[in-house]
C-alpha cells in the first residue's frame, strides 16, 4: 500500500513539472517565427480565423503572419470581420497573404489589407462583387397545387420568400441593398490596396482574372508560391536565415468520420436560406 502511496505521488509531481514545462514552452519566445494561417473552402464563419490571428498578434515570437487564402468567398460579414482583424493585426507584425488555386470574392477581400499578396500565375482571383440567390418554388407549388398563405406585419416583410416571384418594386429594393454591399467591397479593396476607388470600379463588374493578370492590374503584388510566401514575410520582418514556421494543428474527431469531413458550418447551414456573399459561384 505504502508503495502505491509513493508511486501515485511520483505521477502528479511529473505530471505538474511537465505541465510546468509545455506552459514555459509556449510562453518563453523560442526564436523568432512565421505563423501560418490558413483561410480554406467557403468562408461562413470568422471565429477561428480571428481567435487564431488574435493569438499569434500577442506572441512576441511572432514576427510575420502569412495567410495562405484558398477560397471562392463566402458570407459578407465573416469576411469583412477577418478583414478588419488583419487590418489590427498590421500595427503589430507583418501581414503576407499566399493566394492557392482560388481567391476571389470575400477570398479576394481578406486578402486586400495585407502587407503584400503573393499569388501563383493560375490563381483565380478577383471576383469583386455581390450576390444574392433566391429560390423560387412558385412554379413548382402551382403544378402540384399547393400554396401558402402569409400573415405579416410589413408590407415587405416576405420579401425573400422562396414561394413567389419578386415582384419590380421589391427588386429595386434588393438591388439597392447589393449596390451598397458592393459600394462597402470596392471601398475596402481601394483602402487595401491603396488605389483608387474609380481604378476599382473598372474591375469590379465581378469578372475573375488570374493571377497574372490580378499583378499586371495592381490587384496583388507577386508571383509565386506558398514557399515564396514564407520568405517573403521572413524578409520584411527581419528574420535573418530561413524562417521558422508555426500553424495550428487541425482538430480531428469522430464526427468528421460521420459526415465525411464536411465543415460543421455546412452541417449547421444546411437549409435554404438568403445570404448576401461576396462569392464566385459556378
Amino acid at each position: 500500500m505504502k508503495k502505491i502511496l509513493i508511486i501515485f505521488f511520483l505521477l502528479i509531481v511529473f505530471a505538474a513539472v511537465l505541465s510546468l514545462i509545455l506552459a514555459l514552452a509556449h510562453k518563453v519566445p523560442m526564436g523568432d517565427r512565421i505563423a501560418l494561417v490558413r483561410v480554406e473552402g467557403v468562408i461562413m464563419d470568422s471565429r477561428d480565423v480571428i481567435e487564431e490571428l488574435k493569438e499569434y498578434s500577442d506572441d512576441s515570437a511572432i514576427k510575420a503572419v502569412v495567410i495562405r487564402v484558398d477560397s471562392p468567398g463566402g458570407g459578407v460579414v465573416p469576411a469583412q470581420e477577418i478583414y478588419d482583424e488583419i487590418k489590427r493585426i498590421k500595427s503589430k507584425k507583418k501581414v503576407v497573404v499566399s493566394m492557392g488555386s482560388v481567391a476571389a470574392s470575400g477570398g479576394y477581400y481578406i486578402a486586400c489589407p495585407a502587407d503584400r499578396i503573393v499569388t501563383n500565375p493560375g490563381t483565380l482571383t478577383g471576383s469583386i462583387g455581390v450576390i444574392m440567390e433566391v429560390p423560387n418554388f412558385e412554379g413548382l407549388m402551382n403544378k402540384i397545387g399547393i400554396k401558402t398563405e402569409v400573415i405579416k406585419s410589413g408590407k415587405h416583410k416576405d420579401i425573400v420568400s422562396v414561394f413567389k416571384s419578386i415582384p419590380p418594386e421589391e427588386r429595386a429594393i434588393l438591388q439597392a441593398v447589393l449596390d451598397d454591399v458592393h459600394e462597402q467591397f470596392i471601398k475596402a479593396v481601394a483602402e487595401g490596396r491603396n488605389m483608387k476607388i474609380e481604378e476599382i470600379k473598372k474591375l469590379a463588374d465581378g469578372r475573375i482574372f488570374t493571377g497574372k493578370n490580378a499583378k499586371q492590374l495592381g490587384l496583388v503584388d507577386e508571383l509565386g508560391s506558398l514557399e515564396d510566401a514564407i520568405k517573403l514575410a521572413g524578409k520584411i520582418s527581419g528574420i535573418k536565415g530561413e524562417p521558422r514556421v508555426v500553424t495550428k494543428k487541425e482538430k480531428f474527431s469522430f464526427l468528421d468520420i460521420i459526415t465525411g469531413g464536411f465543415p460543421k458550418e455546412l452541417i449547421k447551414d444546411g437549409f435554404p436560406t438568403v445570404r448576401l456573399k461576396y462569392m464566385l459561384t459556378p
